[in-house]
């Protein structure tokens, strides 16, 4: 049975956008991508939590070098609908990036405040480089110039929930990603 059809009658959602097949597909182009391009090269993983979790998971096993695994909790969001420029950033305890090529695997790139601030702050505390991968891009959104290195999908400026991503932490576990229904969040 396709996971899709599953929640096609939830109210909650208006449309999937990428079914679970669909977005297993490009994370492994993405993971092969990345080991062509980091063949030779040490590398540490920066998954960013929450919303990230999922995607960064299912992307490293999808990596066929060697590589370290961190993450760090970033968020604009604060239980909202719209990202707000001040970005809230907590690294895992032990984490050093000095020294190091980092990918960043977060969940989406929507104004890119999050993970501008994110990348700013690796590369100030000494990180050889750091590259970016979401499974998400919202261009609509921009706000602040960002380099995306690797992208799963570009979406139209809706507000998707699942495969990690929320609406005030509900939906991260649907297997697809969806739009949310405005009558959701709009009351």
């Amino acid at each position: 049975m396709d996971s899709a059809k599953s929640y096609a009658t939830d109210p909650a959602i208006e449309r999937v956008l990428f079914t679970e097949e669909q977005i297993a597909a490009r994370v492994k182009e993405l993971g092969e991508q990345i080991s062509r391009d980091y063949a030779g090269k040490p590398l540490a993983v920066i998954g960013v939590l929450r919303g990230g979790a999922v995607f960064c998971v299912d992307l490293i096993r999808q990596i066929s070098v060697p590589l370290e695994l961190s993450f760090i909790e970033a968020s604009s969001y604060q239980n909202g609908t719209t990202p707000q420029t001040e970005v809230k950033i907590s690294i895992s305890r032990g984490f050093t990036a000095k020294g190091l090529n980092i990918l960043i695997a977060e969940d989406i790139i929507d104004t890119g405040h999050t993970l501008k601030a994110v990348r700013e702050r690796l590369l100030a505390e000494g990180a050889l480089s750091v590259k970016t991968c979401c499974i998400l891009n919202k261009p609509a959104r921009r706000q602040t110039e960002i380099d995306v290195d690797y992208i799963g999908f570009d979406i139209p400026d809706e507000f998707v929930v699942g495969y990690g991503l929320d609406y005030a932490n509900k939906y991260r576990n649907l297997p697809y990603i969806g739009i949310l229904s405005r009558s959701v969040y709009e009351k």
